[in-house]
């Protein structure tokens, strides 16, 4: 699970009191002020953090957004820290062996990385800090990307400040590892929800259940779409489709050999054009509505997931083969896809299994939400699907 930290250093009076309180709510990792009576009143749920005000200065970054430099304590560490987890001190040298006599408190690195010598900072403080948050000036991420590999299998946690939730998502990633954590300062109420949606949303474990094939039935011409992705896709992997919002199929990805063409390991031939397919913080999409940019949801026959990024959607029209499946509690499962062969769908422990060759009392794997959906977002209300 990725860590996020909010930082209301300098979120203004009136604001700061409900920022905190929906960073509360939704459980975020820890939230980050200058002055420790800011912390006093947060629960130790959350892990309280005293760092550094960032100070303005007059210069600004490459992508417009001005450029900051730290602000270091003026001498020691205050005396009073009730209330406070722990410190992030801006130092050259490390953390003074003197300051962890400070019973419950925990001491870390705060570095800003402008230049080869402060990025060398940077790498030492990840590798050999328990906790280490670092700043970059510039928009590029290479960066990161050395301090990452420079404290690959390091026990501490690295803490990326970001200017924005975009710039969150990205840094998540970076790597494929990704920053263990990042710092945001939000602008509005509702900034710490979207960041713990940015948090989760790229991974998590679904919970799939076998299905059993009832039925099967050529339907006749119809679209449907191939989701074309810019990832690989392995060989158990593919993405959830399904007729009904309760019900979905595991689709498989084109990872397999086939004899009449090359194998396609971004592209799942996913169903017919009304078909729900998963995105991102537990929204679905129908199929006809993905393009290059969207977000969809990949997942493994253990119900390991990933957020992936289409490239491209194909839309064409071909015969359609419905498949028709039960649950164990009875449930009723449809999805319709391209009537071809080669068009495949995973039962359990991975199996590829050709829709066209399917008959009842086979099994697939499959997922079944809970929830209604209105525009694609889960609701509790009366819905019957046929």
């Amino acid at each position: 699970m990725k860590v996020c930290w909010l930082d209301i250093r300098q979120v203004p009076e009136p604001l700061r009191e409900a920022i905190v309180e929906e960073a509360i709510h939704q459980r975020i990792d820890a939230i980050v002020a200058a002055d420790p009576g800011h912390l006093s009143a947060i629960p130790p749920t959350v892990r309280r953090v005293l760092a550094p005000a960032p100070a303005r200065s007059g210069g600004s970054r490459e992508d417009g957004a001005p450029a900051q430099t730290a602000q270091p304590f003026d001498g020691e560490v205050p005396e009073q820290l009730d209330g406070v987890d722990l410190v992030l001190l801006d130092t050259t040298h490390g953390v003074p062996a003197h300051y962890g006599t400070r019973a419950g408190v925990q001491y870390g690195q705060f570095v800003e990385v402008s230049d080869a010598a402060t990025l060398e900072r940077a790498c030492v403080a990840a590798r050999e800090s328990q906790w280490s948050l670092i700043r970059f000036t510039d928009p590029t991420k290479i960066p990161l990307e050395i301090v990452l590999a420079a404290a690959h299998k390091s026990d501490g946690v690295i803490v990326t400040e970001v200017a924005d939730l975009p710039e969150a998502e990205i840094v998540y990633g970076v790597l494929e590892r990704g920053s263990d954590g990042v710092l945001l300062a939000p602008q509005r109420v509702g900034d710490a929800t979207k960041l713990r949606s940015v948090a989760v949303g790229g991974g998590g474990e679904l919970s799939l259940v076998e299905l059993q094939v009832v039925a099967t039935e050529h339907i006749g011409m119809g679209e449907r779409a191939c989701v074309d992705t810019c990832s690989h896709f392995r060989e158990d992997e593919g993405i959830l489709v399904g007729s009904h919002s309760k019900g979905m199929i595991l689709c498989c990805s084109e990872t397999h050999p086939l004899p009449y063409m090359p194998t396609r390991p971004f592209r799942v031939n996913a169903g017919a054009i009304h078909s729900y397919t998963l995105s991102g913080a537990g929204r679905t999409h129908y199929l006809s509505e993905l393009k290059a940019g969207s977000k969809v949801r990949a997942v493994d026959s253990k119900g390991q997931t990933r957020l992936v990024t289409v490239g491209r959607v194909k839309i064409e029209t071909r015969p359609l083969l419905a498949i028709d499946a039960v649950a164990p509690d009875g449930r009723q499962v449809n999805l319709i896809v391209q009537d071809d062969w080669h068009v495949r769908v995973l039962g359990p422990g991975g199996t590829v299994l050709n829709t066209t060759e399917l008959k009842p009392g086979d099994k697939v794997l499959g997922y079944l939400p809970t929830e209604d959906r209105h525009v694609g977002y889960p609701i509790d209300e009366f819905c019957l699907e046929n």
